[in-house]
């Protein structure tokens, strides 16, 4: 009703003010009245239309009318609040901590034995005050200065000193690195062992060869997405994608909060098998609130996106399609779906399938054997019934992708294998990347493979091999998933776990509650807080592969001064009365001086030896042992001083 007295109002005015401008002629005045009311015709009408829309010089300049304030500013209030609890719900979902039980006093703690500052050798520890779990425990592999020494485990000192409380170890995935240092634990103590069917089948294929196959008796199978109980944990197995089939991120919930551990992964949305990662359970954890994400770190410098397994196939399928022999495909034994690709392109051209290679066949047994994979074993063929085909219907599927000196491949291409020599008609196939520290050996296998007249597909097919680890923008998924409040980047060198606590920063962590975690540092976490409580014995133990017994610590201690600097060897007569040398003393060195120089060598000991004997306190001759280890001081500052080199000195002295 107010607008409608408004309008009247304002249509008053526009008749006040056109009264008010009118000239004062009662004629026009009257003949326009008129005019109103009854037009005479159509073309004055018309005309009298125009003259209105004219400006009227005489007329006043009418003021604006004024705004009126709005009325009902209730909708613009109610859309503030519902930014406001929408920006909350924004902060709550990104940051689920809230959820999280503050009022507890329960506390878990973390405590890395390998996997840390390295590639390889995972292993882990989580405990609460009643009870711990042992997560992985893998091997790592010796440098080129550990000579004699094939593998590398873990310490297992700390395990020894909480033996009573742990209640089981939970495998992640099958790879070396994760479950090859499992005998060698078992054989001192034994736990339950839960893990998927595959990686407890190759487990229990090390018991079996470590003539240890009662132990399979430990072995409990997991459903994924089903947690158990385990002690005072709950552990639950959540799929994930990586270069080994049948891996696992496991998510272990206790009373002070949930703990996601990776495991190795890739977030792989086509994989082979058509099974991806599991990203709605692990939405789902997310949801409820995490206390602790420890990830792997390997592939945290690589930006953007790991590629699908899948963009191998492509790439195998041009090779193929261009051989004209024998096609001799080499890649990581444990890499099935890799494999599995290969026969599937074999299998299509017509070609018989050949396994060489001790673990590639044990692998490939166990995964068609458990189904994971299927093929029809009339196709495959033993190594000895190659040559009954044409080149151009055989595949050969074989070991030695990393140049290692025992693989089939290196036999085959210094022509030392007992069935397969490499001809120039043959396609190799390196469908693997050098692990750091391979480089050399693979670029020496390469060149032994050309040298023998075979093509090589490595470096110049892009699509040849795929990671099997997160890149960044995975990295940046599972934090996004996940949205834990605490994280520790695990698996992986120091610089790469930095770079994933870079990202993790990114990704909403606050810095404060990043941790950069070592071997053997041990951390407590709780809702409340995160922090490093103490630190454990650990370190590696040198393994003897082929005698399976470890080796110590002094012994590949002197096989490195001796390959690094040489042995000098002394057998010395001593007269203790007049401290004379009883004859000549007969000197013998390896690594030190050429052969050619022997004899000076052996003057120069002597002669040292003399000048030592004389000025030497007589009570030294009445211990042995004191009197060699003094000839070792003297004789290797000599060698030090001369030669620039600190050799292993062997003394041995007969007191007369």
């Amino acid at each position: 009703m107010e607008e409608i007295k408004q309008e009247e109002t304002v249509v008053n005015e526009k008749v006040t003010n056109t009264e008010s401008t009118a000239p004062k002629n009662t004629e026009n005045t009257e003949a326009k009245e008129q005019t109103k009311e009854q037009p005479e015709t159509e073309a004055e009408t018309k005309e009298q239309a125009e003259q209105s829309k004219k400006p009227n010089p005489n007329a006043k300049k009418r003021k604006p009318k004024p705004k009126l304030p709005l009325k009902g500013h209730g909708w613009i209030n109610d859309l503030k609040k519902a930014h406001a609890i929408n920006e909350k719900i924004q902060k709550d979902r990104l940051n689920p901590h809230y959820k999280l039980n503050l009022n507890t006093n329960a506390k878990i703690r973390i405590t890395p034995l390998g996997g840390l500052g390295e590639i390889g050798g995972n292993m882990m520890v989580m405990e609460t005050e009643k009870c711990a779990i042992i997560v992985d425990v893998g091997m790592s592999f010796p440098d080129d200065n550990m000579h004699g020494v094939d593998i590398l485990i873990p310490d297992f000192t700390y395990i020894r000193e909480i033996k009573n409380k742990i209640v089981g170890i939970v495998i992640t995935h099958g790879h070396e690195d994760h479950i090859g240092a499992m005998p060698y634990l078992f054989k001192e103590m034994q736990f339950p062992v839960y893990g998927t069917s595959l990686p407890l089948e190759m487990i229990g294929s090390k018991f079996d060869e470590h003539k240890m196959r009662e132990h399979r008796k430990y072995f409990r199978a997991i459903q994924k997405r089903t947690p158990i109980k385990i002690g005072d944990f709950e552990v639950e197995w959540m799929h994930v994608t990586h270069s080994i089939i049948d891996s696992s991120c496991i998510a272990v919930k206790t009373e002070a909060g949930t703990v996601i551990h990776t495991g190795d992964f890739k977030i792989d949305h086509t994989p082979y098998d058509g099974y991806p990662t599991d990203l709605h359970r692990l939405a789902h954890y997310g949801e409820e609130g995490v206390l602790l994400l420890t990830s792997d770190s390997t592939n945290s410098h690589s930006p953007g996106f790991t590629r699908t397994e899948k963009t191998v196939g492509p790439t195998f399928d041009r090779i193929f399609a261009g051989a004209k022999g024998r096609v001799i495909m080499s890649t990581f034994s444990s890499n099935i779906h890799r494999v599995a690709q290969a026969i599937d392109r074999g299998l299509a051209a017509g070609r018989k399938i050949c396994v060489i290679g001790r673990s590639m066949e044990k692998n490939l047994d166990l995964a068609m054997g458990l189904g994971y994979v299927k093929f029809p074993k009339d196709q495959f063929i033993d190594a000895h019934e190659v040559n009954k085909y044409k080149d151009e219907e055989v595949l050969i599927v074989t070991t030695g992708s990393q140049g290692e000196a025992m693989s089939a491949l290196y036999r085959m291409a210094i022509h030392e294998h007992r069935h397969i020599k490499i001809k120039p008609t043959d396609q190799i196939v390196l469908s693997a990347k050098a692990i750091p520290g391979n480089e050399a050996s693979v670029s020496g296998i390469i060149n032994h493979l050309l040298k023998a007249g075979a093509k090589v597909a490595y470096q110049d097919y892009a699509d040849i091999h795929v990671s099997g680890h997160a890149a960044q923008e995975e990295q940046k998924l599972m934090l996004r998933l996940v949205k834990p409040k605490f994280f520790m980047p695990v698996h992986g060198e120091y610089n790469h776990a930095l770079k994933h606590g870079k990202t993790g920063v990114d990704c909403g962590v606050l810095e404060r509650n990043l941790h950069i975690m070592s071997d053997g540092e041990q951390v407590e976490v709780s809702p409340k807080y995160l922090k490093k409580v103490k630190t454990v014995k650990t370190g590696k133990v040198y393994i003897d592969n082929q005698l399976n017994h470890k080796i110590s610590d002094d012994i590949v201690i002197d096989r490195q001064t001796m390959a690094n600097e040489g042995v000098v060897m002394i057998v010395a007569q001593v007269n203790e009365n007049d401290r004379t040398l009883g004859q000549r003393p007969k000197v013998t060195s390896f690594g030190l001086v050429p052969d050619k120089q022997d004899k000076f060598f052996s003057k120069e000991i002597e002669d040292l030896l003399t000048t030592f004997l004389s000025n030497v306190k007589p009570g030294i001759f009445k211990n042995n042992r004191i009197l060699e280890d003094e000839i070792r001081k003297v004789v290797r500052k000599h060698c030090i001083r001369k030669y620039k080199k600190y050799p292993m000195i062997v003394p041995t002295v007969f007191v007369q």
